[in-house]
């Protein structure tokens, strides 16, 4: 919990709820005739609403992206590093929006929502929903704020894919998109990562077939194993030898099969943590979306078709040991930018810690942003004059 908010914190913030009743027709062919999404805000909205700035979450993430919900709260927002007074998403320059995505379990309507049709809650029968249908729901949230065009979208991992989506779906709607550590498709490796976190979870007694709320139960183990496995991609071999290296616990064998190395130790309590904070039916929805995500299949496989539509300025952003993202998948969207001719800056970054490394406050990385950003800045300066 912070003694006193620090200088560079957006402070104490209060999470909002969008109401829209207007029916959104989904991919998978389901209409939500009702639905609430949960966001934050940091800074002020110019007066020409030049400068607001979309932040996208990942595949656990959440509208609380910087600063502090109470003065009793032990940690900030997700992306504190980045987000505050004179970081890289300086809000002393911009409005910045971050939001919970539908399907998600920190207030926006997900499976723990009333279904208005049955009066119960959704549980396993929530539609399944896409990286398309988060867009046009964040589009219906920028038409509720006032916000015809963002100054940029960002996103990491399962954000930046919303930001790739935003840029072809909505072009004349955002000016830059920022794209980190992302990928223009999951690679098959990484659908059968997925599929192993949903048979944890699925195959645990207390799943209940998706309705465990009913049951005041939970599949506490299979959340768990999702975790752990999840955390073991996140991280690089380095960023694990660096961290846990094969300390054991006690300094001693124990010939047994608890947590005896600092690793099994850490893995575990991640696992617990996480299984009595996230919705089992919310992951196996997000793991979803990442699996669907596949623009190009719109264009007939072509990439370089489906970007032929954007106007706006990206800037892409890899790190050297994130195998589960590789850089290889941000240069697939490089080349595809460059062969329809847009406007991509693009940087990889030499760092150990693997796919988490988009969250952690890492000096070239925060540079780079900060620098990019600080353009962006000026652009939205320039033009309010």
């Amino acid at each position: 919990m912070p003694e006193q908010i620090p200088p560079d914190s957006v402070g104490l913030v209060e999470p909002q709820l969008a109401i829209f009743n207007t029916p959104l027709e989904l991919a998978c062919g389901q209409t939500l005739p009702h639905y609430e999404l949960a966001y934050e805000t940091y800074g002020k909205l110019n007066s020409n609403k030049s400068n607001a700035v979309l932040i996208c979450h990942a595949l656990s993430g959440h509208h609380h992206a910087a600063g502090f919900h109470s003065m009793e709260d032990r940690k900030p927002g997700w992306w504190d590093n980045y987000i505050g007074p004179g970081k890289p998403i300086d809000t002393n320059h911009f409005f910045v929006v971050a939001l919970n995505n539908l399907g998600g379990c920190h207030g926006s309507t997900g499976p723990n929502s009333v279904n208005p049709a049955t009066k119960k809650l959704y549980g396993p029968e929530f539609p399944i929903v896409t990286v398309k249908d988060w867009v046009n729901s964040q589009a219906r949230l920028a038409d509720m704020l006032s916000i015809e065009q963002w100054a940029a979208i960002i996103g990491g991992s399962l954000g930046g894919m919303q930001a790739l989506q935003w840029s072809i779906d909505y072009p004349e709607r955002l000016k830059h998109a920022v794209i980190i550590a992302s990928a223009p498709k999951l690679t098959a490796q990484n659908i059968a990562f997925n599929e192993v976190a949903r048979q944890a979870i699925m195959s645990d007694e207390g799943f209940h077939n998706g309705w465990y709320k009913e049951q005041n139960d939970y599949p506490k183990k299979g959340l768990m194993l999702a975790r752990m496995v999840g955390h073991i991609t996140y991280l690089s071999d380095d960023a694990m030898r660096q961290k846990f290296g094969r300390e054991l616990r006690s300094g001693a064998i124990n010939f047994d099969f608890g947590a005896e190395f600092q690793v099994e130790s850490y893995l575990r309590y991640q696992g617990e943590v996480f299984s009595e904070n996230f919705d089992a039916n919310t992951y196996l929805l997000m793991t979803k979306a990442l699996d669907y995500f596949d623009p190009a299949k719109d264009y007939n496989d072509d990439l370089v078709a489906a970007l032929s539509h954007a106007s706006c300025q990206f800037f892409i952003m890899s790190f050297t040991t994130d195998w589960r993202f590789s850089p290889e998948r941000s240069k697939d969207i490089v080349d595809a930018l460059i062969s329809a001719k847009k406007n991509v800056s693009y940087l990889d970054i030499d760092a150990p810690e693997g796919h988490d490394a988009f969250l952690l406050p890492i000096p070239r990385y925060r540079n780079a942003f900060k620098a990019y950003l600080a353009r962006i800045a000026n652009e939205v300066k320039a033009n309010e004059n």
